[in-house]
């Protein structure tokens, strides 16, 4: 009897063995990549530039919003000349979200789906993007694909559908925000007026600002050029998705990253996230943002936010910026994601290296 029981263990063993090979072995493979590993990328997918006249999709993908930021999002896209067409949740409500899950996806499926909008422009960021990302159709966004922009949140939807689709998205202002013409100037050149090479200085009016806002100074950790290709987003969303199949890939990449309201130690706990993830110093580049309201308290021991962030960038061998024009700020400029470019910590500048539209 204790021979059968013995023999039955053993079996049942082999039987797991092969069930788990045959089923997890992709799992499997993936967790014993070495840290830093590359993934497998789909082939870049760049969408149709915008034009005059092109009808825009303004939708809630993540926060909820109301009548006053719908009326000042589509006077900011009428004022580049653009048409405009509401999602049809996009006044849901359902806590904090836009809308149920479903209704979201709805939205977001509905503008990629239509084939008159040019455009999928987010109206906020705000929370929610990340329930929408084991939902998504993706093979519905390759097979029609366009311009998606939009920035805070709308990170997660940046990185799930450039990983799962090669498309180049737009880390660049919502619908709803203040467009000044810095933002608006660089918003154009890249996706209306697309050149073979671009580059983008930072804006003087954020110059200005660090005179009296510290976290607006640009800093060189390390000096330098480097080359790759771009991606990232908000720091929260980036290291939210951290070992996820929606993850920013690190390696020969410009990383790019920003923040607004987490306290220096978050800022910390979030890097080291990444690190240990998906490993920064395989990254080509770190350029950071400004990053709004991340100070600790008046009087609190913690680390300063510039002590938190050196932590990280001084350990580094590659270029590491720091205070660059873009995240929750007025004047940012556009990012595209996947796009081949060029950080220049000396002249200050990034430097697109080909067209991001077609």
């Amino acid at each position: 009897m204790s021979s059968h029981r013995s023999f039955s263990r053993r079996q049942f063993g082999g039987m797991l063995a092969a069930a788990v090979g045959a089923a997890g072995a992709p799992a499997l493979a993936a967790a014993a990549q070495p840290k830093g590993a590359r993934m497998q990328a789909h082939p870049l997918i760049k969408p149709a530039r915008l034009r005059q006249g092109d009808l825009v999709a303004i939708i809630a993908p993540a926060g909820f919003t109301d009548d006053d930021a719908i009326a000042k999002a589509v006077g900011n896209l009428e004022s580049l000349g653009l048409r405009v067409t509401l999602g049809t949740n996009i006044r849901a409500v359902h806590g904090n979200y836009a809308g149920t899950v479903q209704q979201r996806l709805d939205d977001l499926h509905a503008a990629f789906r239509d084939p008159q909008v040019k455009a999928v422009w987010a109206i906020r960021g705000g929370s929610g993007c990340i329930s929408l990302l084991a939902l998504i159709d993706y093979k519905l966004i390759c097979a029609n694909p366009k311009i998606l922009i939009g920035y805070s949140d709308i990170t997660a939807l940046h990185l799930a559908i450039h990983r799962h689709t090669g498309l180049v998205t737009f880390h660049g202002p919502v619908a709803s925000s203040t467009f000044s013409e810095y933002t608006v100037t660089h918003l154009k050149n890249v996706l209306m007026q697309p050149q073979e090479q671009y580059t983008i200085p930072m804006a003087l009016e954020n110059h200005r600002r660090a005179q009296t806002h510290a976290n607006f100074t640009i800093r060189t950790v390390h000096d330098g050029q480097a080359t790759g290709r771009l991606t990232g987003g908000n720091l929260c969303m980036v290291s939210a998705l951290a070992g996820t199949p929606y993850a920013a890939e690190f390696h020969d990449r410009i990383l790019f990253l920003e923040e607004i309201n987490e306290a220096p130690y978050r800022v910390d706990r979030m890097l080291y996230q990444l690190d240990l993830a998906g490993n920064l110093s395989t990254a080509a580049a770190l350029m950071l943002g400004v990053f709004m309201h991340c100070e600790a308290d008046e009087g609190d021991i913690a680390l300063s936010l510039d002590q938190t962030l050196d932590q990280h960038l001084q350990p580094l061998t590659v270029p590491a910026v720091a205070g660059y024009s873009f995240g929750h700020i007025r004047d940012q400029f556009t990012l595209p994601m996947g796009i081949m470019a060029t950080l220049d910590a000396q002249r200050q500048t990034v430097t697109l290296l080909e067209a991001a539209v077609s």
